[in-house]
């Protein structure tokens, strides 16, 4: 093995230049250098590869909880150090990942902070909304997209003949156009009426553009995420009460997509199907997330019923 004196620091700059050589979006080397700079490096850069081990993986996510870093974040940073520990194992500088064998142990108080809007809630945001913003509202309650999707999202992948919305693209943090986040990304999402009627009302009013964006600025360009939050979400919150116990908005622009999530459970979809309305990139992402929502302890009486009386009937 040539990984000999070979360090964690090491092995993070190969992988992020690795990032780099794949050609990977601006906005995501960003977040991953962050990880590596604010997190890995600053605990567990100047370990040697040889000497890392399960516990030393561990004793370095349990500080970062320590320090009040939230599981999401930890469970990112988590992400970023297998990959680099797998770039060093790529380059046989280790003979194995150890990162691959810790877990972080789920937080149930984490499904609690996901808030997800009541129905009365998305009735008064497709009720209440503006017209000039009430497209993309309706839009993102009823499909689900991403606002790097919604805010990427041109006419020419809008087919109103089979009504259907092609997902194809996305606008990053930096407003540069590209492809989805990963491949599951690319889908079609069949149109509710109610955002088809929206969409052909609202086309002939849209503000023009060279990108012949749906969800543009008022000057036809890509709309930033800072401002659909504040100048869009943030007011239609505040204006209809839809705030938490300090009077701040309730939810952020995200929590659009945990309602069209609940809705589509609601109706008794299969989590195959939502999976791929979502974009998920695996059916383990899509019940880590809302498997909660698909629990019925109604249901699950009347089946154990079903299950004694099949049993003993005989």
């Amino acid at each position: 093995m040539s990984g000999k004196n070979k360090t964690v620091r090491n092995a993070c700059n190969a992988w992020l230049k690795q990032c780099e050589r794949n050609n990977l979006e601006r906005a995501t080397i960003r977040s991953y250098r962050g990880h590596v700079d604010h997190h890995i490096d600053k605990k567990i850069g100047d370990l040697l590869l040889e000497d890392l081990s399960r516990a030393d993986v561990k004793d370095f996510l349990d500080e970062l909880q320590d320090e009040g870093l939230s599981r999401a974040m930890t469970k990112k940073i988590l992400g970023s150090l297998r990959s680099a520990l797998s770039e060093a194992l790529d380059r046989e500088w280790i003979g194995h990942n150890v990162a691959r064998d810790v877990k972080l142990p789920r937080n149930r108080r984490d499904e609690e902070e996901r808030t997800i809007p009541t129905k009365d809630e998305i009735r008064t945001m497709v009720e209440k909304t503006p017209e000039r913003h009430r497209p993309l509202i309706v839009t993102a309650i009823f499909t689900g997209m991403r606002i790097s999707e919604l805010r990427g999202l041109t006419w020419d992948c809008v087919d109103f003949e089979r009504r259907l919305i092609h997902v194809q693209k996305r606008a990053d943090r930096f407003n540069t156009m590209g492809k989805p986040k990963s491949r599951t990304s690319k889908r079609s999402i069949p149109m509710a009426p109610i955002v088809a009627k929206t969409l052909e009302d609202w086309r002939p009013v849209c503000p023009p553009g060279n990108l012949d964006l749906v969800f543009p600025n008022g000057k036809g360009r890509i709309e930033n995420h800072s401002n659909i939050h504040n100048r869009v979400l943030v007011p239609l919150l505040l204006e209809n009460g839809i705030v938490d116990e300090a009077g701040n908005p309730k939810f952020s622009f995200h929590a659009l997509r945990h309602a069209a999530a609940s809705l589509f459970i609601e109706q008794n979809w299969p989590p195959k199907k939502i999976q791929a309305l979502l974009g998920h990139s695996s059916i383990n992402m899509t019940m880590d997330v809302y498997g909660h929502l698909f629990e019925s302890p109604e249901e699950d009486v009347e089946l154990f019923a079903k299950l004694e009386e099949n049993l003993l009937a005989a």
